[in-house]
C-alpha cells in the first residue's frame, strides 16, 4: 500500500492516514492479520513527526480497524469490511455529470464537501 498526505489539505494529517487505512481495508487491499508499517519508518517515508502517525494508529486502534501490540506493532483486524462497488459507481457517475457540466475540480471537490457536511 502506497501511504500519501497531503499537506496543503485542511484535514489533519493523522486524519488523512486513518482514512487511508479504512480505505485499503474496504477495497482489499489490506486484510485481516496484514501488519502496518512501523510508525517511524512511516514518518520518515512521509516527512511526518512520528507521533502524528502514532496518533492515527491510535485512532485506528480505538475504532477497533488495528490491533497494537509493541511486539507486533499495528495487525488489521478485519472489523472493518465493506463493499465500496456501490459508492464508486456513484461517484464515477457524479465526476462525469461534473466534467458535463464543466466544472473545475475544485468546484466538483466543494460540491461533495458541502453535501457531506449535510
Amino acid at each position: 500500500m502506497l501511504w500519501t498526505i497531503d499537506a496543503g489539505s485542511d484535514e489533519p494529517l493523522y486524519a488523512q492516514l486513518v482514512a487511508q487505512a479504512h480505505l485499503a481495508v474496504a477495497r482489499g487491499d489490506l486484510s485481516p492479520g496484514d501488519r502496518l508499517p512501523a510508525a517511524r519508518e512511516l514518518a520518515t517515508s512521509l516527512d511526518l513527526n512520528v507521533h502524528t502517525v502514532l496518533r492515527a494508529y491510535q485512532q485506528l486502534r480505538d475504532e477497533g480497524l488495528v490491533d497494537l501490540r509493541r511486539s507486533r506493532g499495528a495487525v488489521i483486524t478485519g472489523a472493518a469490511a465493506t463493499d465500496l462497488t456501490t459508492v464508486e459507481e456513484a461517484l464515477r457517475a457524479f465526476v462525469a455529470a461534473a466534467r458535463e457540466a464543466r466544472l473545475s475540480p475544485e468546484a466538483t471537490t466543494t460540491l461533495l464537501q458541502e453535501e457531506l457536511k449535510r
